[in-house]
């Protein structure tokens, strides 16, 4: 789907917006914001059985036209080519998330912007303590969003995305740079909507995203 394609004004609508943002990090800015607060971060397709599909029309159909929700690669998924639609500089990087008691695969999806104000992480579907709102790529620099605060802390040749959780500094995924295409998470879709190992297929998992609050139902 080339971005003149894109549904923008449905996608809007959807997303609660009259006009467009602007192509600048406050326009960016409620771009994010206001499709976390919109579309609910769900795993019922995995629970239900029912094949996750990355192609980009049974994605647009499923948040968009039937107003529902979707993991990550299907809400970053779905932001990353609003915002290429209208006019942002989009490129989709594989994250590692770092939750699981093991090391874990890229199995996460992000999208980075790159702005005359500098590159910023743009993420609406990570759930417990994922962003809400973009952040710069820089390191140590602490962010207050909402209550939440993160930090970016560079680790060899990769990002890692730290929250506080509990008073202490906790780490949610790391990535590197290199751009992706949807294609590449092929695999890891597979493996987080089939194997036991996952959160996603273990228990049901909806995160709805308020200005004030972040409602869990597990």
């Amino acid at each position: 789907m080339p971005p003149e394609s894109f549904p923008i004004d449905a996608y809007l609508a959807r997303i609660g917006l009259v006009d467009k943002p602007a192509v600048n990090l406050a326009g960016l800015t409620q771009l994010m914001r206001a499709q976390l607060f919109a579309v609910p971060f769900e795993n019922i397709y995995v629970q239900a059985g029912v094949r996750v599909s990355l192609e980009q029309a049974a994605i647009v159909d499923k948040i968009i036209h039937q107003r529902r929700g979707g993991y990550c690669y299907e809400v970053n998924g779905l932001f990353a080519w609003a915002a290429a639609a209208l006019g942002f500089n989009v490129r989709l990087l594989g994250a590692r998330p770092m939750f699981y008691p093991k090391r874990w695969a890229k199995t996460h999806m992000v999208v980075l912007i790159d702005l005359p104000e500098g590159r910023y992480l743009c993420d609406t579907g990570f759930g417990r303590l994922g962003l809400r709102a973009p952040i710069e790529i820089a390191e140590g620099i602490v962010v207050q969003q909402d209550w939440d605060r993160y930090r970016l802390m560079r680790v060899q040749h990769e990002w890692v995305l730290q929250a506080i959780n509990g008073g202490d500094w906790e780490s949610q995924f790391s990535f590197d740079e290199n751009p992706a295409e949807l294609i590449d998470f092929i695999p890891a879709n597979y493996f987080n909507s089939h194997s036991l190992d996952t959160i996603f297929v273990q228990k049901l998992l909806v995160i709805v995203h308020q200005p004030q609050a972040r409602l869990i139902l597990t």
